[in-house]
């Protein structure tokens, strides 16, 4: 069975464009997650559509207010003003609970399984009695989950939640990567959608705050290409508005290829002069040159002529970090 996601459906032309920009302040920006913020602002008011700023903040053991606060500091002084108030994921937790005990209490159950049992368990399917104790994550994150608890009826309150994801193939049309097809149980099994502790999964609050902000294009890194069967799934189970174009960006590497991020130490961007940086992230994103002015007359002029041709079909762009 397939189902494919088809963004050319006549009766989605006359809605409104919303995009966003969703930032963890797990860091401060650096030049990875400015050209996503750029991109994003720049091609959804290239629509005449409105941006949204979301902070993605559930993760409570690293995001940290300062960065937040920074991050708009930082946007603010680009000129990317973001439309609306800014939402915090931190203080919608019961939202996305309502969602885990209503529309998707039929895919979602208790687990009481480790990373350690797993990684025992898998252990005796490939004929080993022993294995390394560093090595639980690692081995459980390539595995897919053997479902041990889904008939077991184990408190909800108490135990860690699981979400089955669908059995079939969905497919979706990405702006910048092409035709997708993916079947997100073959790949992500049946994902932990809430911690024991009660920290709320990535996919599932970005889910429900797509459709609640009522998102039409999303624009994002292409790291987080292998979750959108995942996402359209939940909001279709959620019965949230669906999101209508899908782009994936590349990218941004160091030299060696290694991908910008905060884990491997990239540097936060100094907006002591924005309109450098400015020019320096559009550059990377392969756009038609701007001349130098001020943030908001180049962000003018870029989004007259934003384009995302130059991006289709690539994997990384290379950044000009050491």
């Amino acid at each position: 069975m397939t189902l494919t996601h088809n963004p050319t459906d006549l009766s989605l032309t006359k809605r409104q464009p919303v995009g966003r920009f969703a930032p963890s302040p797990t860091g401060e920006l650096h030049l990875g997650s400015l050209t996503t913020a750029l991109a994003s602002f720049c091609h959804i008011k290239s629509l005449g559509g409105m941006w949204r700023l979301r902070i993605e903040d559930t993760d409570t053991e690293r995001c940290d207010q300062q960065f937040s606060e920074q991050i708009m500091i930082d946007l603010e002084a680009l000129g990317l003003h973001w439309d609306g108030d800014v939402i915090y994921q931190s203080e919608r937790i019961d939202i996305y609970n309502d969602y885990l005990f209503s529309s998707l209490r039929p895919l979602t159950y208790g687990c009481q399984c480790s990373r350690k049992s797993l990684a025992h368990y898998w252990g005796q399917q490939n004929g080993q009695d022993k294995y390394p104790q560093d090595s639980h994550k690692q081995q459980v994150a390539h595995q897919r989950y053997p479902r041990c608890c889904v008939d077991a009826e184990l408190d909800w309150q108490t135990h860690k939640l699981r979400l089955q994801l669908p059995n079939h193939r969905i497919g979706f049309i990405d702006g910048i990567q092409g035709v997708q097809w993916q079947n997100p149980q073959h790949t992500l099994g049946d994902m932990v959608v809430r911690r024991q502790d009660g920290m709320i999964n990535y996919i599932l609050a970005a889910s429900i705050d797509d459709g609640l902000q009522d998102i039409s294009h999303v624009m994002r890194g292409l790291d987080i290409l292998p979750l959108t069967a995942a996402q359209i799934s939940i909001m279709h189970a959620s019965k949230l508005p669906s999101i209508d174009h899908w782009y994936h960006l590349p990218l941004i590497c160091h030299a060696d290829g290694q991908k910008l991020s905060k884990q491997n130490l990239a540097q936060p961007i100094d907006t002591q002069h924005p309109s450098a940086l400015l020019k320096q992230a559009l550059q990377l994103l392969q756009q038609p040159s701007v001349d130098i002015d001020t943030p908001a007359r180049m962000l003018q002029q870029a989004i007259a002529q934003w384009d995302n041709t130059p991006l289709q079909g690539k994997q990384a762009l290379n950044g000009s970090e050491p």
